[in-house]
């Protein structure tokens, strides 16, 4: 007998307002990616210069007191974002889970946009890195709110697109952000570029707060009956640490997301130090690199199936997809040592774009490797080893840089691309190493 709450193809009718739910997440996404870009592009002018910080509104006292962030210390303030986005990512989801999506999203975004606005209070360069860091803890709740609130609303069969939807809010907040904040710092202080991010936040937390509703129950949309949670493993989640399998996803976690981290922060710098563009012209470029950057998510993501068409198995296909975009990266190692900003500006698309296609497979060979009841776990694991990558590369980009700035040079960036251009053959080397043609992990069962 079908459930009343069925259609007539043994699967109960879509839930309405689902697409209102996913138009929510990706105006949230956006706002992360814009929020975490504020300083970076702001970088040139807080560099090698110092700034009065006159009152926002005429009747507030002026605060005579000056700013000077260096590129090490930029470096130090990136790494503690990063990681305080590594210990939240660690917790968000248990928190989320707890309180639900309706308080548990609003209470991250929340955090993550009082961090953003305080960037505008700062007076010395310790409070932006106190600032950085209450932005990395709010900011790495959002893709664990976003894939449960998908999954609440969505049946199976969509929730692959819901998730692309509203993840392409990371390439569109990359996007955004080359375009607003210069003209907001330019018109109105650089202050005012922080506190502008900070009031769309507010904003969406207004709107999420009235408008997201939990499901009344969660269904099994294939046939039409109310879920039961599948009993645990009898394996705890530390245990999963003994299988090589997950090691060589962290490991490829590890290597690969500080070189995106270092296209996020560091590009501003590197346009401004090396083409001498300041905030009024250094907008197309940036824009170009992460428009580009969006559309190799995409074709990234359908590249295995190109493959399977060639007669490969799904695995095969996949590591020929994470080769083929590990080479597309490699031209990248010209870059820090390039004349020409239009060359500078292609590779820099090309490898951008190539990072998301591989970032697209590298996610997927999580569930290759292990069961569904696992694989949010070893995801877990993933981030927290790409993070703490970053917070690692971060200051030791930040004293390359200082010191070739120091010696008046402008080859600073040159062994920085040479690491973004080489990490993922490297990472999928030692991928391959540890799990060879992504054989799945023998678990015990109950």
């Amino acid at each position: 007998m079908r459930s009343e709450a069925t259609d007539g193809l043994g699967e109960p009718p879509p839930l309405r307002g689902r697409w209102t739910v996913c138009a929510m997440l990706f105006v949230a996404t956006t706002i992360n990616y814009v929020d975490r870009q504020v300083l970076s592009i702001l970088k040139p002018i807080l560099h090698g210069q110092t700034i009065h910080l006159q009152p926002l509104f005429s009747a507030w006292p002026s605060v005579e007191t000056t700013i000077n962030v260096t590129d090490r210390e930029y470096g130090y303030i990136l790494a503690g974002f990063q990681v305080a986005y590594a210990l939240g990512v660690v917790f968000a989801g248990r928190l989320v889970d707890r309180l639900g999506c309706r308080r548990g999203y609003p209470l991250v975004t929340g955090l993550w946009s009082l961090a953003a606005m305080a960037h505008a209070l700062v007076r010395s360069v310790m409070g932006f890195g106190i600032a950085r860091f209450f932005l990395g803890l709010g900011e790495s709740g959002n893709f664990p709110a976003a894939i449960k609130a998908t999954a609440e609303w969505f049946p199976p069969k969509e929730r692959a697109l819901a998730t692309g939807i509203f993840n392409s809010g990371a390439g569109v907040g990359a996007i955004v952000a080359p375009l607003v904040v210069p003209w907001v710092a330019i018109h109105f202080g650089w202050r005012s570029a922080f506190l502008v991010t900070g009031i769309f936040s507010v904003i969406w937390i207004v709107w999420w707060s009235i408008r997201y509703r939990k499901p009344q129950e969660t269904m099994d949309w294939t046939r039409g009956q109310v879920v039961v949670a599948p009993s645990a493993d009898v394996l705890p989640w530390w245990g999963l640490l003994r299988y090589r399998q997950a090691w060589g996803f962290m490991i490829g976690k590890f290597l690969t997301d500080p070189v995106w981290w270092f296209f996020l922060f560091w590009l501003p710098q590197y346009f401004h130090s090396r083409f001498g563009l300041d905030l009024t012209h250094m907008g197309p470029p940036l824009v170009t690199v992460y428009v580009v950057s969006t559309i190799g998510s995409v074709y990234g993501g359908w590249l295995p199936k190109g493959y399977l068409r060639l007669g490969m198995t799904l695995k095969a296909a996949r590591l020929a997809a994470m080769l083929t975009c590990a080479c597309c990266v490699l031209p990248v190692v010209m870059v820090g040592s390039l004349s020409s900003e239009w060359i500078a500006v292609g590779l820099l698309s090309l490898a951008a774009a190539a990072h998301q296609g591989w970032s697209a497979n590298i996610f997927t060979t999580a569930s290759d490797m292990f069961p569904s009841e696992h694989v949010g776990t070893v995801v877990s694991f993933g981030q927290v080893a790409g993070a703490l990558g970053g917070a690692i590369f971060q200051p030791i980009a930040g004293d390359v840089l200082q010191r070739a700035h120091e010696m008046h040079t402008q080859s600073g960036f040159v062994p920085l691309f040479i690491y973004s251009g080489c990490a993922y053959l490297i990472a999928l080397a030692l991928l391959r190493t540890l799990a060879p043609g992504l054989k799945r992990a023998e678990l015990p069962s109950n």
